[in-house]
């Protein structure tokens, strides 16, 4: 799947001040294709039954109506096609490829262009050596298609789930007071990503992932956020597991990420056998990518501690 939930999945800092590590996020919606082949398809069959009431038409219009809906079928493929190339680059990892493809859909009105727009922006700016001032540009940038796509479809699953995540990353430049007070917001979304998509891996993940922040977040921090709000953000590592659990319910061993924080998770409550049983799942998942070799090492680091 979702999706290097939150590089080849996200990477995402939802806490500057709470010491957590950036993490990414991987995955598609594996329905959407076949829901957009039957867009395709409805759209000529609608063109055939309005045909059945030719005689009411006359040739004219008719001409008219054919060029309109034929010009309609032709967009549907080309979405297709573009999505289609979009998401391929996505998973291979080609990432300056897939920005400067659906760059020329930004001013676009469809949310699936946009909310990958944001995706492939953000990540874009975390790739190594990026030029401080370029990383920001991209943040501010992926974070207005985000909120763009949301404004074009707010049924979009996707669209809320990379609205929360790009929001994060605008926080980690404006400051402690807006970042915590943005979590209240970016957990709103994520939980109306998963009303949308309960079947969205990386959405859980993300979520379990902002749990797990709070839940582990020091008591001195706890007392600043505290000054700040009346009640900042809370959480537990029950919470936490509750969400990656799901996440691997969902779609089992989808991204080793999830392993390492279910491990980190029960390190957390104390449970040292189902700490050990996943971190070796996450020491032995396969590496595909830069963030699966640094899960592997942190796991590793952790099944030492553990002893």
């Amino acid at each position: 799947m979702a999706g290097i939930v939150l590089k080849r999945c996200v990477s995402w800092t939802l806490l500057s001040t709470s010491g957590a590590k950036s993490i990414r996020i991987r995955g598609t919606n594996r329905n959407y294709w076949t829901a957009l082949r039957r867009t395709a398809t409805v759209l000529t069959s609608r063109r055939a039954a309005f045909l059945l009431g030719l005689p009411t038409l006359s040739c004219l219009t008719y001409e008219a109506y054919h060029r309109v809906q034929s010009s309609a079928v032709v967009h549907a493929l080309e979405k297709v096609e573009v999505l289609e190339q979009a998401d391929y680059l996505y998973s291979c990892a080609e990432t300056e490829k897939l920005y400067q493809l659906l760059l020329q859909y930004k001013d676009s009105d469809d949310a699936e262009f946009l909310w990958r727009l944001a995706r492939a922006s953000r990540d874009l700016s975390l790739l190594p050596n990026m030029e401080a001032e370029r990383k920001k540009q991209l943040t501010f940038e992926g974070f207005e298609y985000a909120k763009k796509a949301l404004e074009k479809d707010d049924k979009c699953f996707a669209a809320h789930k990379w609205y929360a995540v790009c929001l994060s990353d605008v926080g980690d430049y404006e400051g402690v007071k807006v970042k915590i007070g943005n979590s209240y917001i970016i957990r709103e979304h994520l939980e109306r990503a998963i009303e949308l998509n309960p079947k969205d891996a990386t959405s859980l993940h993300i979520l379990g992932y902002w749990c797990f922040a709070f839940a582990e977040l020091p008591w001195y921090q706890r007392k600043v956020a505290a000054v700040i709000f009346s009640s900042p953000p809370v959480s537990t590592y029950e919470e936490a597991l509750e969400f990656f659990l799901k996440a691997e319910e969902v779609d089992p061993n989808f991204y080793s990420k999830n392993l390492l924080m279910l491990g980190k998770t029960y390190m957390g409550m104390k449970d040292t056998e189902r700490a050990r049983l996943f971190l070796t799942k996450a020491k032995d998942y396969p590496a595909h990518t830069l963030e699966d070799k640094e899960v592997h090492k942190e796991a590793v680091d952790l099944l030492k501690k553990l002893g």
